[in-house]
């Protein structure tokens, strides 16, 4: 936390968002910021295929596909870009894959839940869902995906 605070404090923006760190809450700050953008390209998506006709459930769905192609690549390039993935390439987007698949479960629960009982409106339901599913996405991509680089 110290050094986040720090990093913030200074206004250090290449600390921030581009200098490689193993730092956990300076990965999270960036992975906020990377979930943010590919969260936007979800909603966008889930709001897209609703307008189209189709069921909001379905748009979940597409959104879920938008938002993860989106996440992997730059979570890739900013906040994962020093630890090593602990399988090759193929075997790391699988297994992001099916921690994001996890967490489209967790989110397509959640929607229902508080668009068909709760009574919200179902895109305040999916960015109430957004932010929780967020915490267990990257939970669980640093602790199961990634181990720390060599010192």
């Amino acid at each position: 936390m110290r050094e986040l605070l720090s990093l913030l404090r200074r206004r250090d923006v290449q600390g921030l968002f581009r200098r490689p760190t193993t730092n956990a809450m300076v990965q999270f700050f960036r992975y906020a910021f990377v979930g943010g953008f590919a969260a936007l390209v979800d909603w966008a998506v889930v709001w897209l295929v609703e307008r189209l006709g189709a069921h909001y459930q379905v748009g979940v769905v597409c959104g879920f596909f938008a938002g993860l192609t989106v996440n992997y690549l730059l979570s890739k390039w900013l906040v994962f870009q020093v630890e090593k993935a602990r399988t090759g390439a193929g075997g790391e987007f699988l297994g992001y894959a099916l921690i994001g698949a996890v967490g489209l479960l967790l989110t397509m629960g959640l929607v229902h839940a508080l668009t068909e009982w709760a009574g919200l409106f179902f895109m305040l339901s999916k960015i109430i869902a957004t932010l929780i599913v967020l915490v267990w996405n990257f939970v669980a991509r640093k602790l199961l995906l990634y181990r720390k680089a060599p010192q």
